[in-house]
């Protein structure tokens, strides 16, 4: 499909995502990758990730009514299972299905489940930030749903990965 594979290696294609768990099919109607590499290590990149909880990352002015995402970390808990998944267009939206403190957040939000992934990078300072997107039914809107998502999935990628490289630089520098 036009759209799933974005910044991913085959590896990353193949390896198990919890929402792959959740979907409940062999067959989804889409399947979705995306992926960057952080200059930061995962101890630095997770508290990034949590965040998504408060807001999307993304095209604010689109998909959080103007506002901009936080640019610091906030003194957040770990995600539990149960609270909202992320906050966009003024309202908390989807649910958290599944947390590995430290390595990966996975929910559910209009439908479809969402695994985001901290990995190990190529060398100890650094780190992949992965993303899986399935959505189980609704063949015709997986496919405007693919290319939406990937250019809405990589800003936020690419936005959390810059924040968690700035903390990694202004830790190494403090």
């Amino acid at each position: 499909m036009i759209g799933d594979r974005w910044g991913v290696t085959d590896a990353e294609v193949a390896r198990r995502y919890p929402c792959d768990d959740l979907a409940g099919t062999d067959r989804p109607a889409l399947e979705a990758w995306r992926g960057v590499d952080v200059a930061a290590p995962p101890d630095v990149l997770w508290p990034w990730v949590g965040q998504v909880r408060v807001a999307p990352y993304s095209y604010d002015w689109v998909d959080n009514l103007g506002r901009r995402s936080p640019r610091r970390l906030l003194d957040l808990p770990e995600p539990v299972v149960g609270e909202p998944f992320t906050r966009a267009l003024g309202r908390d939206q989807g649910e958290v299905l599944h947390v590995e403190p430290g390595v990966g957040l996975t929910g559910r939000i209009l439908g479809a489940l969402l695994s985001y992934v901290v990995a190990p990078g190529a060398s100890p300072a650094t780190s992949r930030l992965l993303l899986k997107i399935v959505m189980p039914r609704g063949r015709a809107v997986a496919r405007v749903v693919s290319v939406g998502d990937l250019v809405m999935a990589r800003k936020q990628l690419l936005t959390l990965a810059a924040l968690a490289a700035a903390s990694a630089a202004e830790a190494d520098r403090g």
